[in-house]
């Protein structure tokens, strides 16, 4: 069983509402009035060591001094899908504002290369084999273990936002966006 390294940093973070199941119409799924308020909620978070596509080993350190969205998903889950094209088009918008989108695949290595290739995803896509990895998303606080999960790391590497289900455009521009104008 291999092992996911944690080390401490501080972050803090808050919580949301969860999308169990995808609709078919997956723009409905989380109403623009949703989000939830802001949370100042410390918790002990450590960061991981995991494998990506890309056959290196990365840290979140690799990515210090940006806004970072770690993003939990699977090949199976319909609204993961439908939310790596928004990402793939955020990344592309907003990357060099120091946006940095992290897939956390949780699946087995082939489907995860299968719907990079297909959804032309241009961020990194970090293998986190569910059996190996099944405390992970536990650890940054998601103890129902539905995905998509999303957590938003800001430039000083505090967790400033958690959104279960669906992150969709309205979520995006009201907690990543404001990151971003940080320097």
């Amino acid at each position: 069983m291999a092992e996911t390294v944690f080390a401490g940093e501080h972050f803090q973070g808050g919580t949301d509402s969860a999308v169990a199941a995808a609709p078919k119409d997956v723009s409905a799924a989380i109403p623009v009035n949703a989000a939830p308020p802001k949370a100042n909620n410390e918790r002990e978070m450590k960061p991981f060591s995991l494998t990506g596509l890309d056959g290196v080993r990365h840290s979140l350190s690799d990515w210090k001094g940006k806004v970072v969205i770690l993003n939990f998903w699977a090949t199976w889950c319909a609204p993961c899908l439908y939310e790596i094209r928004d990402f793939v088009v955020f990344q592309e918008r907003y990357k060099a504002r120091g946006l940095q989108i992290i897939g956390l695949g949780l699946d087995d290595e082939k489907k995860l290369r299968n719907v990079q290739r297909t959804l032309e995803i241009n961020y990194p896509v970090l293998v986190a084999d569910p059996v190996d990895n099944s405390g992970l998303m536990k650890l940054w606080g998601n103890s129902s273990g539905v995905v998509p999960y999303t957590v938003v790391i800001d430039r000083d590497g505090r967790v400033a936002y958690v959104h279960l289900g669906l992150m969709n455009s309205e979520v995006f521009d009201e907690y990543v966006l404001p990151l971003l104008d940080k320097v």
